[in-house]
């Protein structure tokens, strides 16, 4: 759930929905919402009820029996595991239905970086300096498991040929493929493995990394081709993380300390390698001809473009402009009205570039205007509430593309609604004492400004009247003040122009100066890392299922005091800490959604930030050039932004292929 900087004016798209293949607008799923993930979950779980625990998850792969060494297991080694329910695909699966297994391999896939790091001027991702190249992850590193993007959470072996997960979730055992190899023809190892999870999370790496991986104890290696996780906290996402953990050689930059592996490529598995570097602008990527896994059926239909190429752009106005000139194949669109207005011309009208808005089955996290909690200006929750008032979104919303921000699950079954349940009342009575008493009433819905003609009004009323109540009164020059004499005066950071005139137009009118910082990228990320700025527009991205470790690395009282964690908000809470844990103990889906909802309504009545937007639909242009499978995955990214372990990958750019190549392979079919 990495925070990502987004845009503050008009409008803004939360890079967490993560979908493209435009081609597929007719596609059954059209139009299908979360509702139909619940539904899908829902049925797992009846599955999972008449089943005997974890084990029954999964069809057999193999009848052997558990490695000897620690912990108890019980049951047979499985070719993959869901969190509630049994995986949709069985042991014999060829390929997954959302790809061509057949789809034809060739040409070139050009790119964008997906996000504000205009350069690079290192190759491992892992590490707080410096900037790593956009695809790094999604190319040339593989995990022992693939997710499924046809099913809210299930895994299926990758690096791994079969997995065993003891009863109580304690750990996950792995048995790692024969045939498995790193891009120096070694073979993938146990130790490699245990190598990978030793440095990941290690004081060397990222503390968003070391965070995600806190729930896993050790690693410990059975046999060459056998490696166990033990699990810290006993949950179906720990053995999540534990599949899904990035694995590379323990060669890579051999000797030398993690933080200091910086120019050496990785030695990774995955079926793509480095091929041509321009530091720091540019980046080519050549398939694998060897590629060790490309008959696999996590793998069958994936990876059809030779090479893959991404540029670097300084900003969005630039690379708008380059790809109308084709200098990239498609362009995720961050501004609805650039979308409207920009993504427009001859080239769409004369089909040689297409454009789509597609749904996505995924629940939102916040993207919102977070509040730095470390500030003495933000810590009267009166304060907070006040500044939520003065934000008209409707009128910021013009375009309609969006709907506000009222949950810290969006979009999804997890989202608080009315009053708490009795279950969740349960979860929240020890704290009653320190949490806002609207926290057990009706669920949070955001200030609106279109409910009748003066309502922007009515709210800065409401928000000079809050103010007032925390001791903050207008002076004769009408700068408001506290009773220090102190001016209201808070900065907003941004990395790229965009428009918050409104926003400071009605905080004027109530005496509040909101000064704009426009920062570069690095200095931006940087001050981010450091926990220092005032305010700051930032996207959480999306989920299937919400995930204790990100949470925790976003509002846990751990991560406050850690720079480097995405606790930006600076939350030190004993409420939502207990609510995170009981996430993670969760044993049934509606425990893990009463905990949720819980959370939720800490999150929400606290006023820790000002909700901005979400969106179920996501706006790509892309060149008329490309093929794509018949069926849609349902969770995937629409680009190649990826900072956690368990986040599916970007199904269009991984499994669509060049027309051309496609009228070749018809052609010799004797079709065209």
């Amino acid at each position: 759930m990495k925070g990502r900087p987004t845009d503050a004016g008009d409008a803004r798209l939360d890079r967490a929905r993560r979908r493209l293949g435009a081609l597929l607008l007719g596609s059954p799923w059209a139009g299908v919402g979360w509702a139909a993930t619940a539904a899908t979950l829902a049925a797992q779980a009846a599955q999972a009820a008449q089943s005997k625990g974890p084990l029954a998850a999964g069809a057999a792969a193999a009848a052997d029996p558990a490695p000897a060494s620690g912990g108890a297991h019980t049951g047979r080694w499985v070719h993959g595991f869901a969190a509630y329910g049994a995986p949709k695909y069985g042991p014999d699966f060829s390929h997954f239905e959302y790809v061509d297994p057949e789809a034809p391999k060739g040409g070139t896939l050009k790119l964008k970086n997906p996000d504000r790091r205009s350069s690079f001027d290192k190759f491992n991702p892992w590490t707080l300096r410096g900037n790593s190249p956009a695809g790094v992850l999604i190319w040339m590193i593989e995990g022992l498991a693939h997710l499924g993007q046809d099913e809210p959470m299930s895994m299926y072996g990758l690096l791994a040929e079969a997995m065993l997960l003891a009863p109580d979730y304690s750990s996950i055992t792995f048995r790692i493929r024969p045939e498995a190899r790193f891009h120096n023809g070694e073979a993938v190892t146990a130790e490699d493995v245990r190598h990978s999870f030793a440095m990941l999370s290690g004081k060397a790496a990222r503390p968003d990394v070391q965070t995600q991986l806190a729930g896993l104890e050790r690693v410990e290696v059975l046999d060459a081709r056998t490696v166990r996780f033990h699990a810290r906290e006993k949950t179906r996402e720990q053995m999540f993380i534990a599949g899904t953990m990035p694995v590379f050689s323990r060669k890579w930059g051999e000797g030398k300390p993690f933080d200091q592996i910086v120019t050496e490529y990785p030695i990774a598995s995955g079926p793509y390698r480095i091929d041509r570097v321009d530091m720091p602008r540019r980046i080519e990527f050549r398939l694998d001809p060897d590629y060790w896994g490309r008959h696999l059926p996590v793998r069958r239909g994936h990876f059809n473009f030779e090479r893959v190429v991404y540029r670097n752009y300084a900003d969005d106005a630039v690379a708008r402009e380059a790809f109308k000139a084709g200098e990239f194949d498609l362009m995720k669109e961050y501004r609805s009205r650039a979308f409207v207005r920009q993504h427009a011309g001859v080239k769409w009208d004369d089909g040689r570039i297409k454009k789509a808005v597609l749904p996505t089955r995924y629940g939102q996290y916040l993207q919102s205007y977070q509040l730095n909690l470390r500030r003495p200006i933000f810590q009267d929750i009166r304060v907070r509430e006040a500044l939520g008032y003065t934000y008209d979104f409707e009128t910021l919303n013009k375009t309609k593309m969006f709907t506000r921000a009222s949950s810290a699950f969006n979009n999804s079954d997890f989202a608080a609604q009315g009053p708490p349940s009795p279950a969740e009342l349960a979860l929240l009575e020890p704290f009653r004492a320190e949490l806002p008493p609207r926290v057990f009433g009706p669920a949070f819905v955001a200030p609106r400004t279109d409910a009748d003609p003066n309502g922007l009004r009515r709210n800065l009323l409401k928000a000079r009247e809050l103010l007032e109540q925390a001791g903050w009164k207008l002076d004769a020059a009408g700068v408001l003040r506290n009773g220090k004499g102190e001016p209201f005066v808070f900065e907003y950071m941004q990395p790229l122009a965009s428009s918050v005139v409104d926003w400071q137009r009605n905080l004027k009118k109530l005496g509040i100066e909101m000064r704009v910082r426009l920062v570069d990228f690095a200095l931006y990320r940087r001050r981010l890392q450091q926990y220092d700025f005032d305010t700051a527009a930032l996207v959480e991205g999306r989920f299937t299922l919400p995930q204790g470790a990100e949470l925790a690395a976003s509002y846990g009282s751990k991560s406050a005091d850690d720079p480097g964690n995405n606790n930006f908000r600076g939350v030190k809470s004993r409420a939502v800490d207990a609510l995170i844990e009981a996430m993670n103990r969760a044993d049934s889906l509606p425990a893990l959604r009463d905990a949720a909802r819980a959370l939720d309504r800490v999150i929400m009545w606290n006023f820790w930030q000002i909700p901005d937007l979400w969106q179920a639909q996501e706006p790509i242009s892309y060149w008329n050039k490309f093929g794509s499978p018949k069926v849609t995955a349902h969770y995937y990214q629409a680009d190649t932004l990826i900072s956690g372990f368990i986040e599916h990958g970007p199904w269009p750019l991984w499994t669509w292929w060049d027309l051309a190549f496609d009228k070749t392979r018809q052609a010799r079919a004797g079709k065209v």
